[in-house]
C-alpha cells in the first residue's frame, strides 16, 4: 500500500487526513445514536465542500479509501487472509 496522499505527494494531505479522521470519529462517537454520527459526517463533508470544493471531496474519499485499505491489510495479515476477500465481505449487501 502506497503512503502517498491523494494529491500524489509523498506526505498525505494533512487537512484531508484530519477531515477523514473527523468523519470516522463522527460515526464512532456515539454507539447509541447512529443519526448523530451520520449528521456529523454530513457536517464534515459539507465543510470540505465549502472549503475545498469537489477536489476536496474527492481527496476525502481517496483518503478514507486509503485508510480503510490499510486497516483491511492489517486485519488480513493477522487472519492469514487476502485483504480483498475481507473487502468483498465488508461490502456485501
Amino acid at each position: 500500500m502506497s503512503q502517498q496522499g491523494w494529491n500524489g505527494s509523498d506526505r498525505c494531505d494533512l487537512v484531508g487526513r484530519h477531515r477523514a479522521q473527523q468523519a470516522v470519529e463522527a460515526i464512532l462517537s456515539d454507539d447509541h445514536n447512529a443519526e448523530r454520527g451520520l449528521a456529523g459526517v454530513h457536517e464534515v463533508t459539507a465543510t470540505v465542500l465549502a472549503e475545498s470544493g469537489v477536489d476536496g471531496l474527492s481527496g476525502l474519499a481517496v483518503e478514507l479509501s486509503l485508510k480503510l485499505a490499510e486497516a483491511l491489510e492489517r486485519i488480513a495479515a493477522d487472519q492469514g487472509l487476502a485483504a480483498v476477500d475481507i473487502a468483498d465481505v465488508l461490502f456485501v449487501d
